[in-house]
Parts: structure tokens; C-alpha cells; sequence
């Protein structure tokens, strides 16, 4: 079957720059071009409609997205008060056990979360709240004891030593993985395929999914693997493991991918040089030394393409330094080769500019995520409360990233933002400091052929030319136009693989 698509422009991000329509054949891109089209088996016609390639997100979690879609309330709470009325509502609904996610108190007038005792008071079921970044939970009793966590470092304590329902580190991993694995494989494969449809609706063809073994289970990742050729969008499934055997026999070239080596900034578990500006500590190494440097190597020399989580300066440091270690032992050959796997940093929000160096001369590929500069960033922002003005105002260097040459993707880190494109490039354009500031078309090819570099998909996704994957999104104007505003501006059509996914 070929289709023609037919608008008032089509942006390729290759050569030609510009056309009228694309001819699709099957699941590929067969031509784009101006002028007389050819003849083809059905024709869409999108007058004054933009046609761009389709978005490629480089950072999704589809099973914590299909949760934090099924109760949005939470992460619309601005207080105490409003979160306990959101989660009251929730539990009205449901039965047994109940998880949610998305709360952030960084924008509450009183920022202390609500305590175990007011939970306890909402339901006697297990009830969990995971915290916007996903590195915090509030649980109450019966879920603290049944899931395990209760014995688990990470369960934060008052001063007669009762739990305060605020769990981090080994105990939400915990906490988490019990609610996860007693979900069926149904309502899994329900709440991935309705991330995937969120994705589709704004425009995404591809996203990078972050499958969390170790804290929702292998389960996850086998629903996903099983559905993955019927889900509305293009998967890249990178398995969240130290594990690197188990990626092998799953037939992936990749490992690791979200793969925490430090917390998150909201949660002040984020591995910092210095202390927090408001708290006594440096936060959390989750992976580092020698197991560190093992997973590294041994992933590079079975041949996968690496990729860990860090977002502190102090884990980026741990994550670079083991990465020249490997890199110094392998002869120049074996070099070029370690630069072309484009090993993986997620977030890396913490660079400075003797980090960012080293990173580049080693070849490591970023996958960032602008939406969280625009919610957290700037003066007042979570990362000033926690880190200080000066601190914060070096986060997420973007264009110094891009003049560095370095390989970097855009993605949402969804359910922490949501899954939009349009919000992602905004987010770029608006930077809190002006010099790190990306302009409209940098933006969309980081979200574009910058992410499709990023799991090797160049010369199929990020950019409508023949032979490519026909993924394709059509708008009502044209968000490569810099007077364009971009807030609220969806897809009229969006095509993954030749299959037409959302239409409005």
C-alpha cells in the first residue's frame, strides 16, 4: 500500500530540506518532493497542515506513565490538604492496593509532605505515593510492612524512631517492585499501551523505554517485549540492569540504560561534590567504585551499548572517571570503537565545564531532559531551594553540550513530565540562563535526530528521507517557525511505522 501525504510543507531535516508531500510505501519513506506528486493507492490531504518526523522521546518509563495517568489529581496537588483530598478520591475507586505517582512539593507554600499517621487515616489497604521524580514515596503502615520496606535503609524515621511514611533509596526500590509485581500481566500490558497512546497523541513516534527490572521486576519488561510490535509507537527497550548477561539473552544491544549511579535533586539523593544548601549531606551513590567500573567494562567489552542514570556532579565524576579507565586500556582501534557505542549518560544535569570536556573527548552521548529546567530551573526553583543560586544557575548546559559536539537526545523522563515535544522544545528555547539557550530548529532535531542517534537509529528515524521508518507527524502550523507559539499545539496525524496512531 502507498500513501501520499500531502500538506502545505514538509520539513525532512534532510535533503531536500522542504517539500510538499511524502510517498509512503508499507512502513518506509519512498520520497518527498514539491510540485506534481506521484500516483499512489490513497492520498491524506492536510491543507495548511506542517509535516515533520516524528518525534523520537530518548527517556520513558510506559508502565509508570500508564500509573501516573490513571490518577493526574495527585500531581496537580499544591498542598498537603489537596493531596490527602486527591488521594481520597483515588481510593474511592479502587480496591486493594493502591499506587500512585506524580505529588511535588517544591511549588507547596509549606513544603513537609503530609506524615504516616494522616495516611493511615485514608484507608487501612496499602497505599503508596511516589513523589513527581520517582526517588521518594510517602507509604502508610500496611504498605511500609508488607512490601518489606520497613526493614530497608531508606525509611526515614522521627525522633522517637517511628517511620514518618517518607521512604528513599533501597526501601522505595522496594516499596515500588511489591505494588509492581503483584499487578497481571493485563493490566501491565493496559497501562503501557495506554502510555504508548499518550506518546502517539503528542506526536512521539519512538520512545526509549527505561524497563526497570530491579524495581518493578522482569515481568514488566516481558509484557513490554511480548506487546511491543502491536503498541502504537516504536520501542527501544533499554533493560535497567547490572545484569549484563540478561540483556544478552534477551537479544538487546543495550544495557543499563536508566541504571541509577545517584538519587534525584527533589529527593536529595542526588550524589553531590557538596553538601545540599538544605540539608547536612552529600546525598546518595547508589553504584559506584569498583562495581561501578565492572558493569562498565564488562558491558563495553560484550559489545552493548552502556547507559547509566547521574544527575549530580559527583556521580557524573565517578561515572566519567570509570569511563577513561576503560578508555585508556584499549589500544586506537579499539578506541574508535568505544567512541562509536555512544555509551549513555541519562540526565547528566550536573556538568560543569571540566566534566563536559572529558565527557566529550571520551565520546559519551547525553540524553537530557529540558522540560525539567523548566519546571524546576531558575530563581525560587527545587534546584536553588536545594542547591543555590550558583549551583543551580549551571544546570543543564545544553548548548554548551551542542558546542562541544557531542551526541544529545531529548526526552520527558515520563511520568516525571509528561510526554510532549512541543513543552520539551519550549523548554529548550526558555532556558533559565540565556546562554544555554537552544534556537527552534537546534531544539527539534535534539528531539528528533538527536535522540534517533542516540539508540543508533540514524538513516531510519529522526528525519523523512527514503528508506527511512515512515514516522511522520502532521500539525495545524509549523512549529519549526520561531513566531510560532507552541504552547497547546497538538498533531493532527500522527504516522509510526507507516500506521496511522492518533488522528484529531
Amino acid at each position: 500500500m502507498r500513501t501520499l501525504y500531502r500538506a502545505s510543507r514538509v520539513h525532512t531535516l534532510a535533503h531536500p530540506a522542504t517539500g510538499e508531500w511524502v510517498l509512503v510505501d508499507g512502513r518506509h519513506v519512498e520520497r518527498v518532493g514539491v510540485g506534481d506528486p506521484p500516483s499512489a493507492d490513497r492520498v491524506v490531504e492536510l491543507p495548511g497542515a506542517t509535516i515533520l518526523p516524528g518525534f523520537v522521546d530518548a527517556h520513558v518509563h510506559l508502565t509508570g506513565t500508564g500509573i501516573h495517568q490513571q490518577a493526574p489529581e495527585v500531581g496537580r496537588a499544591r498542598s498537603v490538604p489537596e493531596l490527602l483530598e486527591a488521594l481520597r478520591g483515588v481510593l474511592a475507586r479502587r480496591t486493594g492496593p493502591t499506587l500512585v505517582h506524580g505529588w511535588d512539593e517544591s511549588a507547596w507554600d509549606l513544603r513537609e509532605p503530609p506524615t504516616r499517621a494522616e495516611l493511615d487515616a485514608l484507608t487501612d489497604r496499602p497505599l503508596a505515593a511516589v513523589r513527581a521524580d520517582g526517588h521518594l514515596s510517602l507509604a502508610n503502615s500496611p504498605a511500609l510492612v508488607l512490601s518489606g520496606a520497613l526493614a530497608l535503609p531508606g525509611v526515614e524515621r522521627d525522633p522517637a524512631g517511628e517511620p514518618t511514611g517518607v521512604v528513599r533509596g533501597e526501601a522505595n526500590v522496594a516499596l515500588q517492585r511489591w505494588f509492581t509485581v503483584n499487578l497481571s500481566r493485563h493490566d501491565l500490558g493496559a497501562l503501557q499501551l495506554s502510555a504508548a497512546a499518550l506518546a502517539a497523541s503528542h506526536g512521539v513516534t519512538c520512545v526509549h523505554e527505561m524497563s526497570m527490572i530491579d524495581q518493578r521486576g522482569m515481568g514488566e519488561l516481558e509484557v513490554l517485549l511480548a506487546q511491543r510490535e502491536r503498541l502504537p509507537v516504536d520501542v527501544v527497550p533499554y533493560p535497567v540492569t547490572t545484569d549484563v548477561g540478561r540483556a544478552i539473552e534477551l537479544g538487546l544491544p543495550r544495557v543499563g540504560g536508566d541504571l541509577p549511579v545517584d538519587g534525584s535533586i527533589g529527593a536529595r539523593t542526588a550524589w553531590l561534590r557538596e553538601p545540599y544548601r538544605d540539608a547536612g549531606h552529600r546525598g546518595t551513590a547508589f553504584l559506584a567504585g569498583e562495581e561501578l567500573a565492572t558493569f562498565l567494562r564488562d558491558g563495553h567489552l560484550a559489545g552493548l551499548q552502556v547507559g547509566v542514570h547521574a544527575i549530580g556532579d559527583a556521580a557524573l565524576a565517578a561515572v566519567i572517571e570509570a569511563w577513561e579507565a576503560v578508555y585508556r586500556a584499549l589500544d586506537s582501534r579499539g578506541r574508535r570503537h568505544f567512541r562509536a557505542r555512544r555509551h549513555r549518560i541519562e540526565h547528566a544535569e550536573m556538568l560543569d565545564p571540566d566534566l563536559l570536556e572529558r565527557a566529550a573527548m571520551l565520546g559519551l552521548a547525553l540524553s537530557v531532559q529540558p522540560s525539567f529546567d523548566a519546571a524546576w530551573g531558575g530563581p525560587g526553583g527545587l534546584y536553588e531551594q536545594a542547591l543555590g543560586a550558583e549551583r543551580a544557575g549551571a544546570m543543564n548546559p545544553f548548548r554548551s553540550i551542542l558546542t562541544r559536539g557531542m551526541e544529545m537526545g531529548a526526552g520527558s523522563d515520563s511520568p516525571i513530565v509528561t510526554i510532549d515535544p512541543m513543552a520539551a522544545i519550549a523548554a529548550f528555547e526558555g532556558h533559565h540562563e540565556p546562554s544555554e539557550r537552544l534556537l527552534r530548529e537546534e531544539a527539534v532535531r535534539a528531539h528528533t535526530i538527536g535522540g534517533a542517534r542516540l539508540a543508533h537509529q540514524e538513516g531510519k528515524k529522526g528525519a523523512l528521507e527514503p528508506g527511512a521508518h515512515a514516522d511522520l507527524v502532521a500539525y495545524p502550523a509549523d512549529p519549526l517557525d520561531p513566531g510560532v507559539s507552541l504552547e497547546g499545539l497538538r498533531p493532527l496525524l500522527t504516522v509510526s511505522l507507516g500506521r496511522e496512531v492518533h488522528v484529531s
